[in-house]
């Protein structure tokens, strides 16, 4: 089967819209893949959505299967889970994730879709994009046996990154964030919580071996700094866009021997690289997605039909959602636009999906 399908577009910043695709045959090597579910990787989604991706940052930024240029039109997005319809025999009927943009059919090679592992459910692979970036941090960062982890910033990768840290032995793991309802998911994930600005020793000498952040904010920095005990580490996954953020760097971040790291997901971390490829470290996210407490994470759903107006709410702060799924039932009767060519298909290099 293939034809016309639906794909989300971002036509221009702050504007998206549902274009028809055409959906070309699949060739040997290729699946046709009819999407079941997507979610919104929203600290990424949100800033494309709004423009702000640097000039500088356009290549790098790049999504698998993206099409067009920011800052639009371009269809972007990279968790998506679905049912392979044609393709090979030992895919064919399979449920798969692909870093693929929300789209309701689609072609790529076959290689490029990952077999869900049984017992996972769609509503929940969907997360593999974004544990796959918190493996790969916790590969950069490495925790030891017993250290005192913060992890500031309770969004979709600072959750995924405090429930597997917490299962290292003898890890006492926090999750911080400004929002106290994120307590009763931290919960749900078995770590400690703490709201922000309870979380800082006022004193400049924090006690944490290691602390992630995830916050995308300048507050949320400085508060990770505060945190750390001396020769600690520090940790940014946030990604700030065109944001330019200021810190002191001051008091005891030299006497105490700090340190700040970027992490991200676009190259395997070098501690593992010369063992470990990029289709090995989401098969090992969507291994570790049998762990049912990745659940409390799903906290919004809404039709694929309404992802203009869930992307322009997401944006906006007035949907709260930790991750917001997108559901595909009778996605392909929702009418929109002239039918466009979605022949290209072609996977970038060095993508950097953040989660």
């Amino acid at each position: 089967m293939s034809g016309a399908a639906l794909a989300y577009w971002l036509t221009a910043p702050g504007v998206g819209e549902l274009r028809p695709v055409a959906v070309p045959p699949p060739g040997p090597d290729e699946v046709l893949v009819r999407t079941v579910n997507s979610a919104v990787s929203r600290g990424t989604e949100t800033l494309v959505f709004e423009g702000r991706v640097p000039e500088s940052q356009y290549t790098s930024m790049r999504a698998p299967f993206q099409e067009g240029d920011f800052p639009g039109p371009v269809k972007y997005g990279y968790l998506t889970v679905g049912i392979v319809e044609e393709g090979p025999a030992h895919l064919r009927d399979r449920l798969v994730f692909c870093l693929h943009p929300h789209q309701t059919r689609f072609v790529v090679p076959a290689d490029a879709v990952v077999v869900v592992p049984d017992g996972v459910p769609p509503e929940r692979a969907v997360l593999a994009g974004t544990v796959e970036t918190a493996v790969n941090a916790l590969w950069d960062a490495a925790p030891l046996v017993g250290d005192r982890v913060a992890v500031v910033g309770a969004g979709m990768v600072g959750c995924c990154v405090a429930r597997l840290v917490s299962r290292l032995p003898g890890v006492r793991t926090t999750l911080i964030d400004i929002d106290p309802a994120r307590a009763e998911v931290a919960a749900a994930l078995g770590v400690d919580f703490a709201l922000a600005g309870d979380a800082g020793s006022g004193s400049g000498v924090g006690t944490h071996d290691l602390v992630v952040h995830t916050s995308a904010t300048a507050a949320g920095l400085r508060l990770s700094l505060d945190l750390l005990a001396a020769e600690g580490q520090v940790v940014e996954l946030s990604w700030y866009g065109d944001r330019e953020v200021s810190l002191g760097l001051g008091g005891s971040f030299h006497s105490g021997r700090l340190t700040i790291r970027a992490s991200q997901v676009g190259a395997v971390s070098l501690a593992r690289r010369s063992s470990r490829s990029p289709a090995d470290r989401l098969a090992l996210a969507l291994d570790l997605l049998r762990d049912p407490a990745f659940d409390a994470l799903v906290t919004g759903r809404s039709a694929f039909a309404e992802l203009p107006t869930t992307m322009a709410r997401l944006s906006e702060g007035s949907l709260p959602a930790i991750c917001q799924l997108i559901t595909y039932e009778g996605a392909d009767e929702v009418d929109a636009g002239p039918t466009l060519d979605s022949s290209t298909h072609s996977r970038t290099d060095g993508t950097d999906h953040q989660g």
